[in-house]
Parts: structure tokens; C-alpha cells; sequence
């Protein structure tokens, strides 16, 4: 019989499928010429690399509220590399420190308020953790579906994608899967 729930937390099983699926992506665009992952695309961030700028750029902003208490206030929607390579590598970093910090989340802490100013609308807003902890899982998944969908559009397909396809999932719950 299987688990009712996750044994760790939604925080640490979504943060395992942002590695996963950060490391897919980055593989696939890697093999994509830089102009081509620059070139403007007409989506929300331009191109694949302004998308992928921008996903690290929610990770550090939350990450840094959260996990540190501070904001580094950054401009949306400018590109904090312009280097693929220095990008998927301060990703990879992020991702690996996502993982660490989702393993230290208590009900306790989640449930706690965070107060913070957006710096997208200049709002003060007062929510609770767990609220804002899935917002920075969500924004990511958000945005990687518009670079599935860019990638798509140049031809290429970036596999499969969902969650049950998680490879830790595969090995935790082996003797469960039917193939």
C-alpha cells in the first residue's frame, strides 16, 4: 500500500522536481545555439534565456525572503546573466540549496506570517509561509511551462514533464509501478 503522503513534505518533493526539471531543460537548451536561446520569441520574458533569467531571479527573491529574512531589490524582467553557462550553473546552486531549505520546513514555520513588499507592485502584504513557499514552487513550474513551450516551438521536444515521471519517485515507490 502506498502512503497516504509525501514522506518528507510537499516543499521537498516539489523542490526535487524543480532540480529534475531544471536540469532537463538546461540539458535541452544547451544544445540550442545562444542566438537562438536570446532571440525574441514573443513571450512574457522574450526568449528562452530571458524566461530562464527570470525563473532564477523569483528562486533568489523568495529564497532570500524566506529562508534569509532580506530582499536584494533586483529590476523584473533584466536578465542577471547573460552567459548560459554562468546562469545554469548559479541554477544549479539554487536549486541544490531549494532542496535544503524545503528539508528544514515545520508546520510551525509555515503557518508563521512573513510580511514583505513586492517589488513588482510596490504592495506591503502580510501572508502566511506556506502561501508564499508555494508560490516560489508554482512560479517556477509556471515559467518552465512557457520554456517547454518556446522549445516546442524551435522543434524541439523537451521529453516528458510531469511529476509521477520524478525519478526519485521511481525509486521510492518501485514495487508500486506496473511497466
Amino acid at each position: 500500500m502506498l502512503p497516504l503522503l509525501y514522506p518528507e513534505n510537499y516543499y521537498e518533493l516539489m523542490a526535487e522536481y524543480n532540480q529534475w526539471m531544471d536540469a532537463k531543460i538546461y540539458d535541452v537548451c544547451g544544445g540550442i545555439p545562444d542566438r537562438e536561446r536570446k532571440k525574441d520569441m514573443g513571450a512574457f520574458f522574450k526568449s528562452i534565456h530571458g524566461t530562464l533569467n527570470h525563473i532564477y531571479y523569483g528562486d533568489t527573491a523568495w529564497l532570500e525572503r524566506l529562508r534569509d529574512n532580506k530582499f536584494t531589490p533586483r529590476k523584473p524582467g533584466v536578465d542577471m546573466f547573460d552567459d548560459f553557462n554562468d546562469l545554469r550553473a548559479a541554477q544549479e546552486k539554487i536549486d541544490l540549496e531549494l532542496i535544503e531549505w524545503a528539508k528544514t520546513l515545520t508546520p510551525e514555520y509555515l503557518n508563521g506570517e512573513y510580511k514583505y513588499t513586492s517589488n513588482v507592485d510596490g504592495i506591503t502584504r502580510t501572508l502566511p509561509r506556506w502561501i508564499l513557499a508555494t508560490h516560489l514552487f508554482n512560479h517556477q513550474t509556471h515559467h518552465r511551462g512557457q520554456v517547454t513551450t518556446l522549445i516546442m516551438q524551435l522543434g524541439i521536444d523537451p521529453g516528458i514533464t510531469d511529476i509521477p515521471f520524478l525519478p526519485c519517485l521511481r525509486n521510492k515507490y518501485e514495487r508500486h509501478i506496473k511497466t
